[in-house]
């Protein structure tokens, strides 16, 4: 089904408002670099307002030279070695949990200046509703550590055109961001869904390849509590 984007964030605000757990809720918002993750999760969080705990997974990378120790291209070292989801998980999800103290951190590592984050950990209110952006959060080490669990996706071109227009500058030239797809990132996320089947494992499903008018491939309530 596809609605406006408004809509789209709406529904989802008014249905995650209505989760009542006594404690913070850990919402994933998953899938492929280029997807539109990050400015879904924005989205949810500005609609959320105070309410909202904004947390990007990008601030759990792994230093460099573990992220790249199997080569700068390799998929599987993205796949395996980029982001330190044990740190996630203990900085985040479990303070966050059902036998947390709420007091988390938003950061552990700044993969562009490959130095630590030393932000203070501050202490989540009861109906907070935590929303953190990232690829691979729902592999098996992560999965239920979240109380929902969105996938979004976007076909292989737009998906193309997106990243070319974002990380040309970044990366030198549009080649070279057409190169690290095809041979690191891609292929890591075919690992990532070979392994984990993230999108059967998620709540719900956006398709966001036109992101005016996002379709919601699927919308179900798993998880106790929900």
């Amino acid at each position: 089904m596809s609605s406006s984007r408004p809509e789209v964030v709406g529904h989802l605000v008014e249905w995650l408002t209505r989760i009542d757990l006594a404690r913070p809720v850990r919402v994933a918002v998953d899938g492929p670099d280029a997807a539109g993750k990050t400015t879904l999760a924005d989205e949810i969080a500005e609609a959320l307002g105070p309410r909202a705990v904004r947390i990007s997974g990008d601030d759990f990378h792994r230093p460099t030279e573990e992220r790249l120790r199997r080569g700068p291209l390799s998929a599987e070292g993205y796949f395996l070695d980029a982001f330190d989801h044990g740190a996630l998980r203990r900085e985040v999800l479990e303070p966050l949990g059902p036998q947390g103290d709420r007091r988390y951190r938003t950061a552990t590592w700044d993969h562009l200046t490959n130095s630590r984050r030393e932000d203070p950990a501050a202490t989540a209110a009861t109906d907070a509703i935590v929303v953190v952006d990232g690829v691979f959060l729902l592999r098996e080490e992560l999965r239920d550590a979240w109380d929902v669990r969105i996938f979004v996706e976007v076909g292989e071109e737009e998906q193309m055109r997106r990243a070319v227009d974002r990380d040309t500058e970044l990366f030198g030239s549009a080649e070279r961001v057409r190169e690290r797809y095809a041979v690191r990132y891609r292929p890591a996320h075919e690992l990532y869904w070979n392994s984990a089947r993230p999108k059967e494992a998620a709540d719900i499903v956006i398709d966001n390849t036109d992101p005016g008018s996002p379709a919601i491939l699927r919308w179900t309530r798993n998880g106790e509590g929900l």
